[in-house]
Formats: C-alpha cells, structure tokens, sequence
C-alpha cells in the first residue's frame, strides 16, 4: 500500500501495531508526551505530505487526555499537509449520555419526592389537603405561582455532548471517522464529513461457532429491550432461539423501580447474553440472575466495548456467568488478570480490512456480514 501512513495514540498501542502488521506496514514516527504542567504534547516525526493518514485512538483510559491528544495528532497532521486524515476510533468517547442521572451504583436517580415535598411546602395546607382528596396534584401550575429561590419543579437538564465532540474533530481537521458499535447509530448525524460505524456481529459469529460447542441449541439473549435488534441480528444468522429481558413497571406507588422479566424459554439451555457495552456491569449481571433462575444450563456473555468501571470486575467474578467474551477495542490485559472468567476477541483484523478498502476505494459493506473476510 502505497501513500498511506498509520499513527497509534497512547490509548490502545497494542491494537495499532496489530492493525498496522496486518497491514504489512510500519506504525508511522510520533514522540506523544506530556508537558511538566500535564498539557499535551505532539510531535509527527515523517513527512505525510499528500499522504492518507489514519489516527488510531481508542475513548478508554484517561478519555479526556486521549481525545486531546487526538485532536492535536489531527491538526498537526493536517498543518503538514497530509491529504486525507482518518480517525479510527474503536471506542468512540461521550456516545452515550445518559437521559437521566444514575447514581454510583447505577440506579436511576429520581428526584420527583423532593420537588413534591418542596411544592407542598408553598401550597396552603387547607388547599393541598383538598388537592390530595381528589386524587390531583397540579405541580405545573405551583411552579408558576411560587417565586422562591429553590428553583421549584425545575427539570434535570442532562449537557448532551455528542454535537460539541463531533464539531472539535471536525474541526481539528478530521476528513473522515471510523468506529464500533456506537451506542446510538443516531450519533453518526453529529458530523458533517462520512463516518464508518463498523459492528462486531460478524467477529461474534465467528467466535461463537468456533467456541462454543452445540452452539445450534443455546440461545441468544439481549440484556434489555434496547439491545434486541443486535441480539436478533445474531440469532438469525445462527438459526438460534431468541430470549428477552424486559424491565416491567409493576408497582404504582414507586414507578421507578422496575421487575426484570424473562420473555422466552431458557431451561436447561446454554444462554449467550450479547451486549454492545459494559461498564458498571450491572445490566449483565441481574440478566444472568434472572436467566439462572430460570433454569439456564450455562451462561456466556459477549460484549463489544468491556469499559469495566467501578466494582465491575467484582460483580462479574461473583455473578452466575460462566465466561465473559470480550472485545480488544479497549485494552484488556489488566481485567483479565484480575478476573478468570474474562475471554478476549480481537477487532484488528476488521479495522485493517476497513483501512485497506477505504484506502483503495473499495466498498466496505462485504464486512458488515462476511465473517471469512476477517
């Protein structure tokens, strides 16, 4: 390949030299440092003039500190007039935002008493008596009518990141993105300049048949509703069984807690649990339980991006699931050393195959399914 140059960040160096090697090409010259004061230091060591340039800087580690450095390799490489600069991102950083706060443990941070008791507190009592006989409580109009400083009934606004991210790289000088398994595909619509959301499904099938022995009578399972669509996906290319996990409101008086319900039959079955990311833990875990309750023989769990934050190496190596399969696109070394159960799939071969057809103009579908390809 000619005309090409590969740069690897200080997240992921292992994925870089493996992507870079199948390649058959050497990682192009950078000294990546930090200033005494911590800022960022960048310096390109060969000429990438008129050159296709690919940055490979996966959002894992010190996130903040790796998309800077990013974002400066970007810029630098296209104030040396590189031709084309390609950001691969593995794991792409601030792509899932959450709705709505979370407390540590990953519970759904409600807030709704506390406006409630503070409304109450303004109201006449003679009135909010009369109110809670008759079954209604009208919140939006005491905002109104109450001028106190506490801000009442004030909604938890949550900063939606994904546009600002979009415009630094773009900015930076970014021709072109390449990802995994964006947690919302929607986030693609950020950007002004084409991005590649490569998936791990073909990389799961493959692992799945070469691994896991009888595969044809176990059954795929999606954690949650959200994740159903990539847990089919699998499902029907094996011809497996599909199982569900569906978080049913049941009580009245707290909404907010919620019962996990078994939708599918999992007795005396090996159950795969597929997942796009894994970072407290908790979503797989309280799926395994309800899957072990409900007779499951054995459990596996394959997860694209294993971020593993907090206790969850702990909730992982003290759960019923039997092996946990993981994803490279975030460096894995110290979680497996710290947890037995953990296995690992490699991604580099899909990133390389992506790079070489992008490089020489071919069409990139073929990886969205052909497992032989990789």
């Amino acid at each position: 390949m000619r005309n090409i140059v590969i740069f690897g960040g200080s997240s992921h160096p292992d994925l870089a030299d493996q992507i870079a090697s199948r390649l058959n090409l050497q990682l192009g010259r950078a000294k990546l440092s930090k200033f005494s004061n911590k800022e960022t230091n960048v310096e390109i060591r060969e000429s990438v003039r008129e050159k296709d340039v690919y940055i490979i800087q996966s959002g894992c580690g010190h996130v903040n500190d790796n998309l800077m450095e990013l974002l400066i390799m970007i810029s630098a490489c296209k104030t040396a007039s590189a031709k084309k600069v390609t950001a691969v991102i593995p794991c792409f950083p601030y792509s899932r935002q959450p709705d709505a706060p979370y407390k540590k443990n990953g519970a759904r941070y409600i807030r709704s008493s506390s406006i409630s008791s503070s409304v109450s507190e303004v109201k006449d009592p003679l009135v909010a008596k009369t109110e809670k006989n008759e079954g209604h409580f009208d919140t939006e109009q005491s905002n109104f009518s109450c001028g106190s400083s506490r801000n009442v009934g004030y909604k938890h606004w949550i900063a939606r990141s994904g546009t600002l991210i979009a415009n630094l790289l773009t900015c930076a000088g970014a021709d072109h993105i390449m990802t995994m398994d964006l947690h919302d595909p929607q986030f693609q619509g950020f950007f002004d300049v084409p991005v590649d959301n490569l998936y791990s499904q073909p990389l799961m099938i493959k692992y799945i048949k070469k691994n896991i022995s009888n595969y044809e009578n176990a059954v795929i399972v999606s954690p949650d509703a959200g994740g159903a669509k990539r847990a089919t996906a699998i499902a029907d290319k094996l011809h497996m069984d599909f199982a569900l996990i569906h978080k049913e409101r049941r009580s009245q008086i707290q909404p907010h807690k919620t019962d996990l319900m078994l939708v599918g039959q999992v007795k005396d079955k090996v159950c795969i649990l597929i997942d796009d990311i894994a970072d407290t833990s908790l979503t797989i875990t309280k799926a395994a339980k309800v899957l072990n309750a409900n007779g499951a023989k054995k459990i596996y769990a394959i997860i694209t991006h294993a971020i593993m934050s907090d206790d969850a190496i702990k909730r992982i190596q003290e759960s019923v699931i039997d092996q946990v399969i993981v994803s490279d696109s975030i460096p894995q070394e110290d979680h497996m050393s710290r947890c037995s159960k953990i296995r690992v799939f490699h991604v580099a071969s899909i990133f390389a195959e992506a790079i070489r057809r992008i490089h020489n103009g071919e069409s990139i579908s073929a990886l969205f399914g052909k497992t032989e390809l990789l």
